[in-house]
C-alpha cells in the first residue's frame, strides 16, 4: 500500500513512518525539515509545507491512504493550524481520488470525557480539541473514509499492547506510548473492514 504521512517528524509520526515501512508499505514522509526524519530505509521524502495546498496535493497524488499526525505549533493556545492544514489535505485527497485517512487526534475530541477530572481535561485542552474538531469537520464533510485515533496522554515508552474503545473513553490511568498509537494508525489503514469510519479511544492495556 502507498501511504503518505503528514507530521512525519513529530513524536507519533516518526513511529508511523518506521512501522509502515517495516510492514512493507511504500511510505512517503511529507516533511518541512527532512533532516529531522529519523527512519529513512525505503522511505520517500517529500519536502513541503502542509500550509501549501499545491505541495500537499502534488504529494498525495498516487497514494492509497493518508495518515495525519499533525500537531499545532501553538501548544495549548488557540489556533486554527490543524484546520487549515487538514483542509489542504482534504482538497488534495479529493483531487487525487484518495478516500482513506487515519487521523491522530486526542481523547476528548468527541466530548466523551465526563466527571470532574474529565471535564477538567477537556477545559485544559479546549483549544487544541476545538482545532481537531474543525479539522475533522473538513474530513467528514468531504465524505472521506476516516479513522480517528483518540489516545490518552502520550509517552515515549516502548510499544505496549493497548485497549481500543469504539464508544466513550478508555481508562486514563496511564499514558500510552507514541509507538503504540503509531501501530494503531497503520493498522487502521491496513484493516478498513474493521476501522472504516470509526473513532477509537486508545489506552495501554491494564490502565
Amino acid at each position: 500500500m502507498k501511504i503518505i504521512v503528514f507530521g512525519a517528524t513529530g513524536g507519533v509520526g516518526q513511529h508511523v513512518v518506521r512501522r509502515a515501512a517495516e510492514a512493507g508499505h511504500e511510505v512517503t514522509a511529507f516533511v518541512r525539515t527532512p533532516e529531522k526524519l529519523q527512519y529513512r530505509e525505503g522511505v520517500t521524502v517529500r519536502q513541503g509545507d502542509a500550509f501549501d495546498a499545491s505541495a500537499v496535493a502534488s504529494a498525495i497524488e498516487g497514494q492509497d491512504a493518508v495518515i495525519s499526525c499533525l500537531a499545532p505549533s501553538t501548544g495549548l493556545k488557540k489556533s486554527d493550524e490543524l484546520e487549515r492544514m487538514t483542509a489542504n489535505i482534504v482538497a488534495g485527497m479529493q483531487q487525487g481520488g484518495v478516500s482513506r485517512i487515519a487521523y491522530c487526534a486526542s481523547l476528548g475530541v468527541d466530548g466523551e470525557l465526563d466527571g470532574i477530572i474529565g471535564r477538567g481535561v477537556q477545559w485544559v485542552l479546549r483549544h487544541p480539541l476545538a482545532d481537531h474538531r474543525a479539522a475533522l469537520r473538513h474530513i467528514t464533510d468531504a465524505g472521506l473514509d476516516v479513522t480517528v485515533a483518540r489516545p490518552t496522554t502520550l509517552s515515549n515508552s516502548e510499544v505496549v499492547e493497548y485497549v481500543e474503545t469504539f464508544t466513550g473513553a478508555p481508562a486514563m490511568n496511564r499514558a500510552i506510548p507514541r509507538a503504540s498509537v503509531a501501530d494503531f494508525l497503520v493498522k487502521a489503514v491496513e484493516q478498513p473492514q474493521v476501522y472504516s469510519r470509526t473513532s477509537v479511544g486508545l489506552a495501554p492495556l491494564g490502565a
